[in-house]
């Protein structure tokens, strides 16, 4: 399965980011967005400002308000969803600041396997009596629709992680709005790590909120720690800048202005590794080692089933071009098995290796993960 937004390539940056005041490439729109005005002298960068506090009288009084990297960075990956983007200092301060939403005892619909964070977080929300989810098979379309009504909020990972089933995001989409013409419905909210607004654009899908750790593909270099959500109603925004500014989950100037730069690059290191990735699955799927290829048909994650959490293991010990480390979307090669992590959810099979594919030459990752997937038969596993 192929998955392209209108005038993209499969594998690659998509045209026309969904930003109202912005036409033309996306990769024009990285490279030029959030800059100063281009008058003499001034610099092309926004440059990184240190400064807790503000002479008063001026548009910031106070570093936990606003810096410029912030509205740099916000323009940028706003103009990319098509909404108004909010940074935050994690992935997990955007997805808390996200559930902050659900009214107190709110319903959340979640998949019943998806990244372990989000996860772990709804369970301790449930247990502390915040909130109720509804833990739904991923791949039961139906049975996500059924339990919309009531609900505050459905939870979509597209893809998943790491299982990398492609949850039909229209649908829910559209049984979501056909609830709330019955009265309060679910607010509708995309995890787009995975893919990035490059290769999909959830709100312009009919999603309410999209939410990244931008410390993966975005920021793209495994340097900074970071979260973005972007939402296109005002209403929503308003709320989130409240929660940013209240609980304190902001970023740190020089992070975001590290994610910045790191935008700049983001259409050629995702197009890349995708093309990397899609090369990698096509020589995977005749593998003798490999039960099972998981990959979506587009982005530049996939994950392996090899038989056993043994042989997994050796797998990941074994690589020398790839990295056994966890997170993704770094110029390098990572991989691992998911379920060493004892909050991973039990759905997650126990052999199961997820791939981040970087940008390295294909045939350098492809000789040592052979190497490596060979090797592993020594285990008798």
């Amino acid at each position: 399965m192929t998955t392209q937004r209108p005038g993209g390539h499969p594998h690659g940056p998509a045209e026309n980011p969904g930003h109202a005041g912005h036409a033309g490439h996306a990769q024009t729109w990285l490279a030029g967005a959030g800059r100063p005005a281009a008058v003499p002298g001034a610099p092309v960068n926004v440059p990184l400002e240190l400064s807790t506090t503000y002479v008063a009288g001026g548009a910031l009084e106070y570093a936990r308000y606003g810096n410029p990297a912030w509205t740099a960075f916000e323009e940028v990956v706003g103009g990319l969803e098509g909404g108004r983007a909010l940074v935050l200092s994690s992935g997990m301060a955007a997805v808390a600041a996200t559930l902050s939403l659900v009214p107190v005892g709110g319903r959340v619909v979640a998949p019943d396997r998806g990244y372990n964070g989000t996860c772990a977080l709804l369970r301790a929300l449930e247990r502390d009596g915040r909130l109720s989810v509804d833990w739904v098979d991923v791949d039961d379309t139906p049975a996500m629709i059924r339990a919309l009504p009531g609900a505050a909020m459905v939870w979509i990972e597209s893809p998943v992680n790491p299982t990398l089933e492609v949850p039909d995001v229209a649908a829910l989409v559209a049984a979501a709005q056909e609830v709330r013409r019955d009265g309060a419905g679910p607010l509708v909210v995309t995890d787009n790590t995975f893919a990035t607004p490059l290769l999909r654009t959830p709100l312009q899908d009919g999603a309410d909120i999209v939410v990244h750790s931008a410390s993966k593909y975005l920021a793209g270099h495994s340097d900074v720690v970071l979260g973005v959500v972007i939402t296109g109603e005002d209403r929503l925004a308003e709320r989130l800048v409240e929660y940013r500014m209240l609980h304190g989950a902001i970023a740190g100037p020089a992070e975001t202005w590290l994610a910045l730069r790191g935008l700049r690059t983001l259409h050629l290191r995702v197009e890349r590794s995708c093309a990397n990735a899609a090369d990698l699955a096509d020589r995977l799927a005749d593998h003798p080692v490999v039960g099972r290829v998981r990959y979506p048909g587009f982005g530049a994650i996939l994950a392996i089933e090899v038989g056993s959490p043994e042989r997994a293991d050796a797998v990941c010990e074994a690589v020398t071009v790839w990295t056994h480390a966890t997170s993704l979307g770094g110029v390098e090669s990572l991989m691992e098995r998911r379920r060493r992590h004892p909050s991973e959810p039990a759905g997650v099979p126990v052999d199961l290796i997820r791939l981040s594919v970087g940008i390295e030459d294909v045939r350098d990752l492809w000789d040592d993960l052979d190497a490596a997937l060979q090797a592993s038969l020594a285990t008798g596993a």
